[in-house]
């Protein structure tokens, strides 16, 4: 009988997740069933309990839940805690989080888009789970310089100061930067973060975690002369770090993420 995983998010009945996650199964031999889960804002919780009570072995978890998923599992692994928010749950004796979204980025950026991290300076948009999952992974690949642009200012300072990086205001932005990420959300409403005219020149990659769609971030990259990425590497990336949480086996992602991309 398959065993039963689900990605749970608002929105996410366009996640390629399920698509995903079934090319590596029949690529590994593995047995699995994944599906989607939409669940209302504030029941992270009640979702993932009914899934598990269901018979549900894992979940991926993407926006706005990756937080809800950091309290709601009893044992977290070093990179969630690290990162203080979960991408992946693992159902067993005991529920267990984990984040694959730090290596997943890394992996693009460095294996598939050939980008030097090391030595590099970076803006990181956002600082909600997903921006909290890449900072210590870009750290870790030895990023010579970080900083932290929200909305939120104060959220930005908080995140900043947990990794001994930077934050500042969109405002008080300037260019300077080799790497731009958008980790923000705003790409899914066709919306982009106020970034100041001159903060993208110069830059080598702009990349939107958001993917599947042409976001106006990505429209500004282009027409300011910068090289432009989504986030569809990224996500091919986390997910197989997931699988291999789940089922011991780590599937090729080259040839996943090349049909995706002729998709």
């Amino acid at each position: 009988m398959s065993e039963r995983y689900a990605v749970i998010g608002q929105p996410v009945a366009h996640s390629k997740s399920p698509w995903i996650h079934e090319r590596f199964a029949r690529e590994t031999r593995q047995d699995i069933d994944y599906g989607l889960i939409e669940a209302p804002l504030g029941s992270f919780a009640r979702a993932a309990d009914e899934f598990r009570a269901g018979g549900g072995k894992g979940l991926n978890v993407t926006l706005p839940f990756k937080e809800d998923a950091f309290r709601y599992c009893a044992k977290l692994s070093p990179r969630a805690r690290t990162a203080g928010a979960v991408n992946t749950v693992t159902f067993g004796s005991e529920v267990s989080g984990d984040n694959t979204d730090g290596i997943g980025l890394v992996r693009d950026l460095s294996g598939n888009l050939g980008v030097e991290l090391r030595g590099s300076r970076v803006l990181l948009m956002g600082a909600g789970g997903a921006a909290q999952g890449a900072l210590g992974a870009l750290l870790e690949a030895g990023v010579a310089a970080a900083t932290i642009a929200n909305r939120n200012e104060a959220r930005a300072r908080e995140l900043a100061a947990r990794f001994s990086v930077a934050a500042k205001g969109y405002g008080e932005l300037e260019g300077g930067f080799d790497l731009v990420i958008n980790a923000t959300s705003a790409g899914l409403s066709d919306e982009a973060p106020a970034l100041p005219a001159g903060v993208l020149a110069g830059a080598k990659l702009a990349y939107d975690m958001v993917y599947g769609r042409d976001t106006p971030f990505l429209a500004a990259a282009r027409a300011a002369g910068v090289n432009a990425c989504d986030g569809l590497g990224m996500l091919v990336e986390q997910a197989a770090e997931s699988f291999f949480v789940w089922r011991g086996v780590r599937p090729d992602t080259a040839a996943v993420l090349r049909e995706l991309r002729g998709r």
